[in-house]
């Protein structure tokens, strides 16, 4: 019997609010059944730079979930809830090698070569999956002209995409209907700090819901347009179609 979905509408995006160990468990159970879903992390900057994406969220394949405290916010203005829990890349992909009963086959796309080297080894050393291919970001992947073949043939189930979006998002999209895996995710800057080239912030900061601001203070130039004026558009843009 199919568990109800909570569904939470932010700017017309539907943001599926759920937890981890349920969002772990339905995707495990498309790997199982041999399905396919689009796995996208909605928080405010994707909100603003992929209205795109509303052109193909009725897809049963697309599955949007929460990430970080901007989208509570919304939620909280708008719905007069929370989401279930905060949902993100980084936290979450390891939470769900974790909860498959075997390694998955996984194929990681993105990243500088170096960068995408240690993260490669750090997702067979340290988190016990099968890395069944590579393919940089930048001449890996403008060369790969058989990129789609390449997953086929490793037998990928999951691919990880972290080219920031909304570059990834425009991949996986492109790239869904030719691609056999199971499991398609946008995981932006997870593969830098897999590789020690970024750090998380302090566990104390993460808990009070303050990453973002870490991040900021460590890259002010390249996201403080982010974490300022795009996030009065965002919230324009909740309030606009609420």
């Amino acid at each position: 019997m199919t568990e109800p979905v909570e569904i939470l509408s932010i700017s017309q995006f539907p943001v599926v609010s759920t937890t981890a160990d349920a969002l772990a468990a339905r995707l495990l159970r498309v790997v199982e059944q041999r399905g396919q879903t689009l796995l996208i992390f909605a928080n405010t900057n994707l909100v603003v730079k992929c209205r795109f994406l509303l052109d193909h969220v009725k897809d049963p394949g697309v599955l949007l979930v929460n990430d970080g405290i901007g989208l509570d916010i919304a939620a909280k203005l708008l719905h007069g809830k929370r989401f279930a829990a905060n949902l993100n890349g980084t936290d979450f992909t390891p939470l769900l090698f974790s909860r498959s009963p075997r390694p998955l086959k996984v194929f990681m796309v993105g990243g500088r070569p170096e960068i995408l080297a240690r993260a490669v080894n750090h997702v067979e050393q340290r988190l016990g999956q099968q890395v069944v291919g590579s393919c940089d970001g930048y001449d890996g992947l403008r060369t790969a002209h058989d990129i789609d073949q390449r997953i086929n043939a490793s037998g990928a189930e999951v691919v990880l995409v972290a080219m920031g979006n909304p570059i990834q998002e425009r991949w996986m999209l492109e790239h869904r209907a030719a691609v056999n895996a199971n499991i398609l995710m946008g995981v932006g800057a997870l593969f830098d700090f897999w590789a020690g080239d970024k750090p998380r912030a302090p566990k104390l900061v993460q808990r009070l819901r303050l990453e973002w601001l870490f991040r900021l203070s460590l890259e002010p130039r390249r996201l403080l347009r982010r974490y300022t004026s795009d996030i009065m558009v965002f919230l324009y843009m909740c309030f606009k179609y609420r």
